[in-house]
């Protein structure tokens, strides 16, 4: 989450006036994350998230993305929900931005991941992705291996400037990793599904030691399922000094196996995955770092870190490496 776009009171609250939510109690702006601007907005009858959405956003998917929470919920998934107006719409405009409120879920994210998260969390995303099959429109993954070299060319001279001989690094781990992407060439393609595609930990929400709920699905869309846990590996099981954490690794692979087991295939290309994994969110970072406008209220995050994790998993080859 973050916060691009400021909002005028008197804008405020005549947009709420078309909700029947109550009276505006506090509003502010949520700074963490990257994608589009959100707040934290109280009203006499509750908590909710109010979320405009940014330029990178294309408008036209937003009412997939709306649907997806809502159809994840009717399964079982506990995730936000669009609210709709007296009119009966939950897309609206404010600010000139496509916009929409959310309920708010109870819980933190946790600052320092720990073991007993990653079981709960791998049980969550197989529930997540069973409860996905019966969601029939599908979403083409705008951020994956089909984008990565045009990320990579759109910040190549600024990347070399800010990070010497990082340009390089990217180049050569996008040779290793294009030609045996699954479904390309000769590599088998793998189950898909919806995934949520950002299930990072302050996206994950835990309340008295259970995990509460996810959050965020404005980048889900129709993927390798074993892809969004290729994401997890890079996002949860990573220590500060750089190590790789088996323990983590195996517990959210035991708690997504509970719900569904994995075929052969899909453990078999998890190095590749977890390597494109860090591909897409180092470039993504990296975009980010070198781009985020002047005064936004918004924490850009050091692309460096999946340095470090890319190089990890270019030199890893079996999913015995990842402890499974």
């Amino acid at each position: 989450m973050a916060v691009y776009t400021d909002i005028g009171d008197e804008d405020l609250r005549a947009f709420l006036e078309g909700f029947s939510i109550g009276t505006l109690v506090s509003f502010r702006g949520i700074a963490e994350g990257v994608e589009n601007s959100n707040f934290h907005l109280r009203t006499s009858e509750g908590d909710f998230i109010l979320t405009l959405y940014e330029k990178r956003v294309n408008a036209a998917e937003l009412p997939w993305f709306l649907g997806l929470m809502q159809h994840l919920a009717r399964e079982g998934v506990t995730c936000p929900q669009p609210v709709a107006d007296r009119q009966g719409r939950t897309l609206l405009e404010l600010a000139g931005r496509p916009a929409a409120i959310t309920t708010f879920l109870p819980g933190v994210w946790p600052r320092s991941v720990r073991s007993e998260h990653c079981r709960p969390l791998g049980r969550a995303m197989a529930r997540l992705h069973l409860a996905g099959r019966s969601y029939a429109p599908e979403r083409a993954n705008s951020l994956g291996p089909d984008a990565w070299s045009g990320l990579l060319q759109s910040c190549r001279a600024a990347a070399d400037r800010a990070f010497p001989g990082l340009a390089a690094e990217l180049d050569a781990a996008l040779a290793a990793t294009l030609p045996v992407w699954p479904g390309h060439g000769h590599a088998p393609t793998l189950p898909r599904g919806q995934i949520h595609a950002d299930l990072f930990p302050d996206n994950v929400f835990f309340l008295n030691h259970d995990l509460s709920g996810l959050i965020d699905f404005y980048f889900a869309c129709t993927d390798f399922l074993a892809y969004d846990i290729a994401i997890c590996l890079n996002a949860w099981c990573f220590e500060q000094s750089g190590a790789f954490n088996i323990t983590f690794a195996r517990q959210i692979m035991l708690g997504y196996e509970e719900v569904r087991p994995l075929k052969n295939a899909e453990r078999a290309a998890m190095p590749v995955l977890a390597r494109g994994a860090a591909l897409r969110f180092l470039l993504t970072r990296l975009y980010d770092w070198l781009n985020t406008p002047e005064g936004a209220l918004v924490t850009p995050k050091d692309p460096l870190e999946y340095v470090r994790r890319l190089r990890f998993h270019m030199a890893t080859e079996t999913a015995s490496g990842y402890g499974f």
